[in-house]
Order: C-alpha cells, then structure tokens, then sequence
C-alpha cells in the first residue's frame, strides 16, 4: 500500500514539474517575442526577376518575415472618378516562416524599424506582379538607414513572396465611399543588403 502511494506521488510530482517547464518555455517564447532577435543573415538572395536582382558588390544582411495590412482610402482621384490610393503598410516583422520571434515593425514611408530601433526607408526602384492576386514583388533604394541594428548600413531592399494586400475593386469606390479605408491583410518576405 505504501508503495502505491508512493508511485502516486512520483507520477504526480513528475506531471507537476513537466507543467512548470512547459508554463516557463511559453513564459519564455513571449519574452523573447517581446525583444529583437538575432536575424541570421541569408547568404543566398531569393530567386527573383532580373528587374529585382541587386547588382554585384553587395550581400543580404538581413531577412525577415512581415504579417500585416496594407492600408487603402477610399479617394476622387480625378472630377467623378473614385479608386482606392495605397495610404501605408502596418506590419509585424518575425524572424521565421512561422511568425515566431517579432524583430520590428513596417509602417508609412515604407519605413522597417528594428526593436532595437535601427531603422531604414526604402524608395521604389522597380516592381513585377508574380501572382495576380497579391501585391507586386519590388526592389527599393534605401534612405536613411541608422543604428544600431539589423538595419543599419542598409543599401536596398527587396520584397518577395507576397500573399494578398492587393487594393479593394475599383468598382466598389463611390462618392458615397470617399474618406473610407480598407485594412487589407497581407504577407511578404524583405531581404535587405549591405556592401560585401
């Protein structure tokens, strides 16, 4: 009867402390959400269309992963002539594929910044629409890009592996609809480079 009683105990001291690390991997997983990540650096550029490659002399610093929307308004574009005008990206940046390890933000300018506060604009150099359903794939110039961090030094950004973010139908843009935005989600891929 002892013996049983003591199995009991093991097994469920056993469960108990299996709980506490599991609740302190979690704890765990969003502290370091919560901080900048080490973003590796890429070696090999993504395989994109010639308009997009970056030229000779520089390498990819930086890649990172963005889950967000891209943010229309409703606009007269032109006397009794309505569309929808592309306002900013508001973007989570992550450090992997699955949205795991928050890096940074994206928002207007197009501006990335780091959470270590490193921060870099971008200015369209060119674009290709890959998929007809999703924003095109760009390659931007970099302005301004400061420290310390993941993109500090920047020369060029490019976009890539885009899902979704294309603009609401023309169609469904009216007097009646002016001044209204749509938050339409979105996921994408930066690579950012520096000199080799």
């Amino acid at each position: 009867m002892k013996k049983h009683s003591f199995l009991t105990v093991l097994t469920m001291m056993t469960l108990f402390v299996s709980a506490i690390l599991i609740f302190s991997s979690c704890e765990q997983d969003d502290v370091i959400g919560s901080k900048e990540l080490s973003v590796s650096p890429r070696s090999t550029p993504p395989d994109v269309p010639s308009t997009l490659v970056v030229g000779e002399g520089f390498e990819v610093s930086s890649h990172v992963y963005a889950d967000g929307y891209q943010v229309y308004v409703c606009t007269e574009t032109s006397p009794g002539v309505y569309g929808w005008v592309f306002r900013e990206p508001i973007a989570t940046l992550y450090a992997n594929a699955g949205f795991h390890g928050v890096v940074g933000t994206h928002y207007i300018g197009p501006t990335w910044e780091s959470n270590s506060g490193s921060k870099v604009g971008g200015v369209r150099i060119d674009g290709v629409t890959v998929d007809p359903n999703a924003i095109p794939w760009l390659l931007l110039g970099a302005v301004n890009p400061q420290g310390p961090g993941i993109f500090d030094g920047t020369t060029h950004i490019q976009r890539v592996n885009t899902v979704g973010g294309k603009a609401p139908a023309a169609s469904t843009a009216n007097a009646s609809t002016v001044g209204d935005e749509a938050y339409i989600p979105y996921t994408a891929e930066y690579y950012f480079y520096k000199p080799e």
